[in-house]
């Protein structure tokens, strides 16, 4: 039977204990939610839930198109100045979702030829990313930056090793400084996702 499959999967995860459904929530939950993303709290702040209001009745429901055709509005180029400046970059670019960002972000430096050195723990997106790309990737221990620095010193060519900063799944952090050294010292990049630790660590958040 077509699809059969995925009954066959579906069966497999249930007798294992995998099977995950789906459980809504009222907007009033009473509940402590540690499970979000939303570290911060943020997401019901009256300020924000007020700006993405107040947004909408200017911008409307949508973009209404990819950015590079009419989707770039001023509200989006404001948002990134600010972002650049809180991040203290000279310039940044706004996705429509972190793993949106690791998937273009990883493909787009790591082309053919290229090495993509992955630590093993880290997100899905990132590892997603690295399916998508053109180059070769070569996974690493978790947190290893000498592994790190071995990969890179047998490829000859453009590369770029890619980590979480904080690991979503463990929450330690990436050794940044050793792994910058060993990028630095093979001429390769780092490619880092702050997803869980922007706001959160490191002087004034």
């Amino acid at each position: 039977m077509a699809f059969g499959w995925i009954d066959e999967q579906a069966e497999a995860r249930r007798r294992a204990g995998l099977l995950r459904t789906l459980r809504p929530r009222p907007a009033d939950s009473p509940l402590l939610d540690l499970a979000s993303n939303d570290y911060l709290g943020l997401a019901r702040h009256p300020e924000v839930v007020a700006g993405a209001a107040g947004a909408a009745r200017t911008w409307g429901g949508g973009a209404t198109g990819s950015r590079l055709v009419t989707g770039t509005t001023e509200l989006h180029t404001r948002l990134e100045t600010e972002l650049a400046e809180f991040c203290g970059f000279e310039a940044a670019l706004v996705l429509s979702s972190g793993y949106a960002a690791n998937l273009a972000a990883v493909t787009a430096l790591g082309p053919h030829g290229s090495l993509i050195v992955s630590d093993a723990g880290n997100h899905a997106s990132l590892i997603d990313g690295c399916r998508l790309a053109r180059g070769t990737t070569q996974v690493v221990g978790h947190a290893d930056p000498e592994a790190v620095a071995k990969a890179l010193a047998a490829h000859q060519g453009e590369a770029i090793a890619l980590s979480d900063t904080v690991f979503s799944v463990d929450g330690d952090a990436a050794p940044l400084g050793p792994l910058a050294g060993a990028c630095r010292e093979h001429g390769a990049g780092l490619v880092v996702d702050d997803a869980h630790g922007l706001g959160v660590l490191g002087e004034g958040g």
